[in-house]
């Protein structure tokens, strides 16, 4: 066993990278239940966000319209998901797990000619002045432009759901649906918007796993990626700045574990592998412990007859 040899400026570069992905889910997904929609179907559209990125990219050598393409991919699996809760007013539950059994099928079904390709590669982006700090320049300064949009999207979020009058809408839409249609607001408009912007965050972090993380398609890449980004969402009390601590949580510890595993630490792979689910779960419960801040109408069908 060897610890020397698990570099702190590393990990913390490796753990920025690692939580990107969950974060622009989570955060996407935590707008959708904030109106009001529980949309379980995150998973699969990641997944088909990450097959549409990886098809688009290597096709027109570009990663940004692949990032762009798997954006459009994970909100049409959104639209499908809306329409059919909004507008035809299925269970909710029902259609997010039938969203995500579709996109998981669909995206091994698109991907299968594309097993061993690589695809091109995303550029850093290197900060002047703030990239050539000794030591922490190299470690936050020199990522790939998701990790810096990901942290922009949640400074965004926050700012979108506290401060401007489109936000306390949709935060009306999600706290009482009846009330909010009563005042005149259109809670089904409102609330298919929602959908779209989640889906599309979905499906930008899941291209983030296919062109990034892992510069590659595999079947299944997401491993439950999205039912991490679910349980973020929840333990953290439905607050932007909780979600980023919990993705960088998670983050850590899965880099942290894949890092022991490498210095050959006397722990069985299989209790390494589960620790980052049951740390950030541990950890996110206890923060959440004393105040549960869901929506009031979250997953509640709203019809504007009645």
């Amino acid at each position: 066993m060897d610890l020397s040899s698990i570099q702190p400026g590393l990990l913390i570069a490796s753990l920025m990278v690692a939580a990107t992905p969950i974060l622009i889910a989570a955060l996407g997904e935590m707008v959708v239940e904030r109106a009001g929609v529980l949309n379980l179907g995150v998973e699969g559209m990641m997944i088909t966000g990450a097959v549409c990125g990886f098809v688009v990219a290597v096709q027109t050598g570009s990663p940004l319209f692949g990032f762009a393409a798997a954006a459009g991919g994970g909100a049409a699996l959104a639209l499908i998901f809306g329409l059919l809760t909004q507008m035809a007013l299925a269970n909710q539950v029902a259609s997010g797990l039938a969203l995500t059994l579709f996109g998981l099928g669909l995206s091994a079904l698109l991907g299968q000619s594309y097993l061993g390709v690589r695809p091109p590669s995303t550029a850093r982006l290197d900060i002047p002045v703030l990239g050539d700090i000794p030591g922490l320049g190299a470690v936050l300064f020199a990522h790939d432009w998701m990790v810096y949009f990901g942290l922009f999207l949640t400074l965004a979020v926050w700012a979108f759901l506290r401060h401007t009058r489109a936000g306390l809408i949709l935060r009306a839409v999600g706290e009482n649906a009846e009330a909010a249609h009563a005042l005149g607001y259109k809670v089904v408009r409102v609330r298919l918007l929602a959908i779209l912007f989640g889906g599309a965050c979905a499906g930008l972090g899941g291209a983030y796993l296919s062109l990034v993380r892992v510069p590659q398609w595999t079947e299944g890449m997401t491993s439950g990626a999205g039912w991490i980004a679910l349980a973020l969402v929840v333990f953290a009390s439905w607050r932007a700045g909780r979600v980023l601590m919990g993705a960088y949580l998670f983050g850590g510890m899965t880099v942290l574990q894949l890092n022991l595993q490498a210095a050959g630490v006397a722990i069985p792979v299989e209790y390494l592998s589960m620790s980052p689910y049951l740390v950030t779960i541990l950890v996110l419960v206890i923060m959440s412990a004393r105040r549960n801040q869901a929506p009031g109408d979250l997953g509640r069908t709203f019809h504007s007859a009645r």
